[in-house]
């Protein structure tokens, strides 16, 4: 009996437990929604997806990100993930014509911490972000790809 509920108890703490398998080191004294760095255990499959682009060319960084984004939480759904297994993003940044051709860091970043760092989404991934002179598609101002990491049960 008491075995049986030994093993009961594992089983219905065993999902927190893996969670807590992926370490993720904050940036110090920062609320930053990225980490300095996160590692992911040897029994954890990794998933990359591809570089997403913005529906729509409309509007600047910041609108562009959080269509990015929202793309991105239905391609991690289809393969039965969230934001919350992702690990690493690469943010590719055409400069903004309206401003001079320069990166909108600030734009980015107000998309970006809806999405990362929150109450309802506490995980922060690592994260690149570098500017670019062009994307693949015309106007496009943001393309991220990302890895997720899903520990094996």
């Amino acid at each position: 009996m008491k075995a049986s509920l030994l093993l009961a108890g594992l089983l219905i703490a065993a999902p927190a437990l893996h969670a807590e398998q992926i370490k993720r080191t904050p940036i110090p004294n920062s609320n930053f929604p990225i980490s300095v760095a996160v590692s992911v255990p040897a029994n954890a499959d990794t998933v990359y997806f591809s570089g997403v682009l913005p529906e729509s060319i409309e509007g600047d960084t910041q609108t562009q990100t959080q269509s990015v984004l929202t793309r991105l939480k239905t391609a991690l759904a289809n393969e039965g993930l969230t934001f919350a297994d992702v690990v690493s993003l690469r943010v590719f940044l055409v400069g903004d014509p309206k401003l001079d051709n320069k990166l909108d860091f600030k734009g980015l970043n107000a998309s970006f911490g809806q999405f990362f760092g929150t109450a309802e989404q506490p995980n922060k991934p690592a994260r690149t972000a570098l500017q670019v002179a062009a994307l693949p598609l015309p106007g496009a101002l943001v393309e991220i790809d990302l890895i997720a990491a899903r520990v094996k049960k």
